[in-house]
């Protein structure tokens, strides 16, 4: 079963159970962000990427340049353990964890949540790669992927309790869209893909020919 008809499931099944005031916002908040057009100005492919400190679940620092220094880089942004899509999408990638490992690259996800809801993921979702922290949203920024939750939709993610300006630790109602990158060993970006529809996330297998690519560039 592909990671997309997986999403399709749990969004149908959410539709059937959630208030319907709720499900509608939530899907307006998608269609509005999607006509800002903020995805297509995001960081983009021969982009280069800005050097950045993130923190593990164990509080040590990772750099940008610690991670290229072993290989290309696969960076996955989701919105946080409180996302049931995002969980789908974290245990495809741990399905595929091993096919991006055996082409030389390094797969790490970022979050802006803190390191506990880090662990809560890693732990749910059984995963060997790590979550790297982005406090604040501030590489999010730098990308052009973190948007500010508009004031309509507030009321419903406090019915499904998340609170954001609690779970981020910085008293904001930012998020970040969905995005998925490679970063070659120049740290430049080979592949983007950023996804204003959080129900809407690309194959992990989209990555390997990006992947197959660098690797015959590097022989």
């Amino acid at each position: 079963m592909t990671l997309q008809t997986q999403l399709n499931a749990f969004k149908e099944q959410f539709r059937k159970q959630a208030p319907e005031a709720a499900f509608n916002a939530f899907a307006q908040s998608t269609q509005d962000l999607i006509a800002t057009g903020q995805a297509e100005r995001a960081l983009g492919v021969g982009a280069t990427v800005p050097e950045f400190t993130l923190t593990d679940v164990d509080g040590n620092a990772v750099t940008l340049k610690d991670l290229l220094d072993k290989g290309p880089v696969v960076m996955s942004f989701y919105r946080g353990v409180w996302c049931p899509y995002c969980n789908i999408e974290l245990k495809a990638l741990e399905a595929a964890h091993h096919d991006i490992k055996a082409r030389g690259a390094t797969l790490v996800a970022v979050s802006m949540q803190g390191a506990a809801d880090s662990r809560k993921s890693k732990r749910e979702n059984k995963l060997s790669f790590p979550i790297l922290t982005d406090k604040a949203g501030e590489l999010a920024n730098k990308l052009g992927i973190r948007w500010k939750v508009q004031d309509y939709v507030i009321e419903f993610k406090k019915m499904f309790n998340v609170v954001l300006p609690n779970i981020h630790g910085d008293g904001e109602w930012h998020l970040p869209m969905p995005a998925r990158y490679i970063i070659d060993i120049n740290g430049k970006v080979a592949y983007a893909e950023v996804n204003p529809d959080y129900t809407q996330r690309p194959e992990p297998s989209d990555l390997f020919p990006i992947l197959d690519q660098l690797t015959n560039k590097a022989e």
